[in-house]
């Protein structure tokens, strides 16, 4: 097997454990997080999903410098499900200029949060979410 066709693989077997994740999920919820999941994967194709800490988290799987892997520099977002609400973290999310006021919070670590309420909230800040997502990938060293 090639490294393509590994990658390919890892990629189909990190998209099922999501699937089985978001299937556990009372369905209001898994609604909000399957449309966010939606949202943040249409952006680029280089963007990949997984399980991390406990829940869906999206990445860069693209060509990058190397990096401590403590910096989190390859990590996009990651899903928060927090009282009803999902909260997605930008682990780097401090680097990016935000024009749209879409991300909150100023953490000494660089972390920047959107809180998303419901179904029609997600929608709401979907243009704001796409134009944060391509700003990200725009500053990928």
């Amino acid at each position: 097997m090639n490294l393509h066709d590994m990658t390919k693989l890892k990629t189909a077997n990190e998209t099922e454990q999501v699937n089985e994740y978001i299937a556990k999920l009372d369905p209001a919820i898994a609604e909000v997080v399957e449309r966010l999941r939606k949202i943040i994967l249409s952006v680029d194709k280089q963007i990949g999903e997984q399980l991390k800490w406990n829940s869906p988290a999206f990445y860069y799987t693209g060509d990058m410098k190397p990096f401590n892997p403590k910096e989190y520099k390859r990590d996009i977002v990651v899903m928060n499900l927090h009282r009803g609400n999902v909260l997605l973290v930008f682990p780097t999310g401090a680097k990016v200029v935000d024009t749209t006021g879409l991300l909150e919070g100023n953490y000494t670590d660089g972390r920047r949060i959107v809180n998303i309420k419901d179904l029609d909230d997600a929608k709401l800040k979907e243009k704001s979410l796409i134009k944060v997502l391509k700003q990200w990938l725009e500053l990928v060293e």
